[in-house]
């Protein structure tokens, strides 16, 4: 399974991080611990996180014990109500990703009716707004809130009141339903799955007012038919290996399957929205989790691979769009600060909007962006220049495509084709206000520490010279004017001067 986070992930990401490469770690204890844990709570529970568990702490169980419900701790000091796969220890559902809780026993979860933490010195509040009589958890991970048994149509079964499969975060398990109302979002934040009409799509979040599609998958309608004013569709993972897309009934109008497809496997299938932006289905062998499934399979593909202003050649790899700067820690230093507004003060007059023109550049997922025909590359360059929401635009001379770019630069594809230009806008003020900044406070605190020790030998040797005549003077008195030896005792004056020197500046 994919562990690591490609260079564009924000804080959110760096909380998963931590719990992910732990988990293979302490996973026995997870596993012992889980076997103590309730298999529902009822009203009047209550729990606070316990300091001395180091990663996750189980409240509720499955019957099978495959899953559990409890404390996970994220980053050693923050907590999150998670659902975990415990022979993995991989967390498949968490209650709030975006707002975490502290590891505290100020903290506490309890069950009245409603499933609730609460944390009141960040006055974090999460609650379901339920009133239930049990949570339980199903053997298939599904967290539920249960109310009395509903007796209609002669099936006693009881009432849900809410679940967790309504609420994914970034994990679809094998029989789960993903519908038009629910969003896949990948645990740094800038990826999202939704369904639209009749297909899967795979959004990015560049900084900007709206999400860029980057991959879609239609749905071929060969068994079945999507019928306008149906009601929307939905998607289903299952346990065969494959994803179905339905509108009603059980036919499905698509099939994406996996390398699993039709094959009889034991373990839990899921599908996964990983922190590049790519969709992942992997499968538990028992021992370990299998690639099963990748949507976007070339790395040049994907939304953000060599990060802001980065070039991306498929056999080649991640450079920058400028030739002048170097790729360090997946980021380009031509890539300024994002704004919304990219055009010129026109206050002061200042123009502080640098353009980056390439040739050899391709717009990624170009079959979903924007674009308009013009006759020039000149004229496709004002399209942009003049819109103060533009970053950039591609244009292609054998087309007259123009490819507007209304989100902060990412990636561009590299290509053999001149004729393919690149007009890219970059903010330069706050990085150079930072930049002089930061020189300055440098520059000073150099010379302060240039001005401090020359000080400090200047007042040693003045002391140097003082004590000398002082005893020389004593010297000669007693001697008759002859000098024994050497003086010695010399360095003391001089630490001392260096000494109160560096405390004054402490």
């Amino acid at each position: 399974m994919e562990r690591s986070f490609n260079s564009v992930t924000r804080p959110i990401s760096a909380q998963l991080l931590f719990l992910l490469i732990t988990s293979f770690l302490i996973w026995p204890c997870t596993e012992a611990a889980a076997a103590a844990a309730a298999e529902e709570l009822l009203k009047g529970f209550e729990a606070t996180p316990n300091p001395s568990i180091p990663f996750f702490q189980p409240l509720l169980n499955d019957t099978s014990s495959k899953f559990s419900f409890g404390f996970l701790r994220v980053n050693s000091t923050q907590l999150a109500l998670a659902v975990l796969h415990v022979p993995s220890s991989e967390p498949l559902w968490l209650a709030n990703p975006t707002t975490l809780s502290r590891w505290s026993d100020r903290t506490k979860v309890f069950f009245n009716g409603s499933l609730v933490i609460s944390d009141p010195r960040t006055r974090m509040f999460w609650s379901t707004e339920t009133q239930g009589d049990k949570l339980v958890l199903l053997n298939n991970s599904n967290l539920q809130i249960q109310k009395g048994i509903d007796n209609s149509n002669n099936v006693n079964v009881p009432t849900v009141l809410w679940q967790s499969f309504d609420f994914p975060t970034n994990t679809l398990v094998e029989t789960q339903n993903f519908t038009s109302t629910m969003t896949l979002l990948s645990s740094n934040g800038l990826y999202s799955m939704r369904l639209g009409n009749d297909f899967i799509g795979l959004y990015a979040k560049f900084d900007s007012g709206s999400d860029q599609i980057y991959w879609k998958h239609k749905a071929l309608q060969a068994k079945a038919q999507i019928i306008e004013g149906n009601g929307p569709i939905y998607v289903q993972v299952d346990p065969d290996g494959w994803v179905g897309m339905y509108q009603n009934g059980t036919t499905p109008v698509d099939i994406e399957s996996f390398n699993s497809f039709q094959r009889s496997l034991d373990g839990l299938l899921m599908v996964r929205l990983e922190p590049d932006g790519n969709l992942k289905a992997y499968y538990w062998s028992g021992s370990s989790w299998v690639l099963d499934y990748v949507a976007i399979r070339e790395t040049c593909d994907l939304p953000s691979p060599c990060g802001s202003y980065g070039l991306c050649t498929p056999g080649s790899g991640c450079s920058c769009l400028d030739n002048s700067t170097e790729l360090s820690s997946g980021e380009c230093s031509s890539s300024g600060p994002y704004s919304n507004d990219m055009c010129s003060d026109p206050k002061t007059q200042k123009n502080d909007i640098k353009v980056l023109r390439r040739g050899g550049v391709e717009v990624p997922f170009k079959e979903w962006m924007r674009y308009e025909t013009t006759p020039s590359l000149e004229e496709c360059e004002n399209a942009c220049g003049n819109n103060c929401s533009c970053y950039g635009a591609v244009y292609n001379n054998a087309s007259g495509f123009c490819y507007i770019l209304d989100y902060p630069i990412q990636t561009l594809l590299g290509t053999g084709d001149d004729s393919k230009v690149g007009y890219f806008k970059i903010k330069e003020g706050a990085n150079k206000k930072k930049i002089n900044w930061g020189l300055g406070v440098g520059a000073g605190l150099l010379g302060g520490a240039v001005l401090c020790l020359i000080g400090a030998v200047g007042f040693g040797s003045y002391k140097i010279w003082k004590n000398k005549k002082r005893v020389n003077r004593l010297l000669e008195e007693e001697t008759g004017g002859v000098m024994s030896g050497p003086y010695k005792d010399l360095g003391s004056a001089s630490f001392r001067s260096i000494e109160m020197c560096s405390s004054g500046h402490r």
